[in-house]
């Protein structure tokens, strides 16, 4: 079972965009990424950078025909961390979901 951990890293819209579109599948293409995410090129660049630093993704650089393309994929850590941090949220909604024990004001 997935320990519930609230990650800050992952936590800002655009990362948690990100993440969830890595963790649904093997490899992601940059331009499909910027699509998806609605990023420059060069925002996008920042946050797979900044998840790469952080072993949550690794990125590389595939020829396609004559141009090289870069593909992202989300590690075995991001794909801990991205797990950890939807059990926290989950359990954040279960909790603001049920009534609070003690008095009401």
């Amino acid at each position: 079972m997935t320990q519930a951990r609230f990650d800050e890293l992952i936590h800002p819209s655009t990362r948690l965009t990100l993440v969830a579109t890595l963790a649904a599948v093997d490899w992601a293409e940059f331009a499909f990424l910027k699509d998806r995410v609605q990023l420059s090129d060069s925002a996008l660049s920042k946050q797979l950078t900044t998840l790469e630093e952080a072993g949550y993704v690794a990125t590389e650089r595939r020829l396609s025909g004559s141009r090289h393309k870069r593909y992202a994929h989300l590690t075995d850590a991001g794909r801990q961390a991205f797990d950890g941090h939807i059990a926290a949220l989950r359990a954040i909604l279960a909790d603001a979901a049920s009534p609070a024990e003690g008095p009401q004001v």
